[in-house]
């Protein structure tokens, strides 16, 4: 059974391709691309919203739904949930990365510890199943560096001196949030294909 990406996010949909190999579609490949509203209190419950949505729509097929994003305690845990539009909802990642960087500015915090949050979520003919990833380190209040997308150019993982966007995406891949929550998700992918 094929598998289909409920995202448009092309960061996400290069991420998980690249995790999956050819396995992997984004929705948009078989049908006209739409909105989905994502109106959950959690990132697993706007994973279950995104996977339910597409799975509606292609029944015979095992839909993958990341919903994912970085939380500053420092700052009561946004952007959180909100991450993809932290700054808007026709923000662009920029315009976020910029809105988090001024946050920690106007609050006079020039590092401070964060999180990345990756919910998977796996809609199929056998139900709805759910993994999460983590992944720690600091937020600082510049960007460097130009690989990765969204806030990677202000996250130093734990362990490391550099920001995601300044680390090869090799040691990325390795570390991610979102490739810990895949590694969970290919136990129940082997199991339900």
């Amino acid at each position: 059974m094929q598998i289909v990406l409920a995202s448009s996010n092309r960061g996400k949909i290069k991420e998980i391709k690249k995790y999956f190999g050819d396995d992997v579609v984004a929705f948009s490949d078989l049908i006209t691309p739409f909105e989905i509203e994502e109106n959950g209190n959690s990132f697993k419950e706007n994973a279950i919203i995104k996977a339910k949505t597409i799975y509606e729509k292609l029944p015979n097929h095992i839909i993958i739904a990341d919903d994912s994003g970085i939380s500053v305690p420092a700052l009561g845990n946004i952007p959180g949930i909100y991450s993809a539009r932290f700054a808007g909802s026709n923000a662009t990642d920029k315009d976020n990365l910029n809105k988090l960087i001024d946050e920690l500015k106007n609050n006079n915090i020039s590092k401070a510890p964060a999180f990345y949050t990756s919910a998977i979520a796996i809609a199929s003919p056998y139900g709805i199943y759910t993994t999460h990833g983590f992944m720690y380190g600091d937020v600082i209040d510049e960007a460097r560096g130009d690989k990765g997308f969204g806030y990677d150019p202000m996250f130093i993982p734990e362990g490391y001196d550099k920001t995601l966007g300044e680390l090869d995406d090799e040691i990325k891949k390795s570390i991610s949030h979102r490739t810990k929550a895949l590694n969970l998700a290919k136990y129940i992918l082997d199991v339900i294909r």
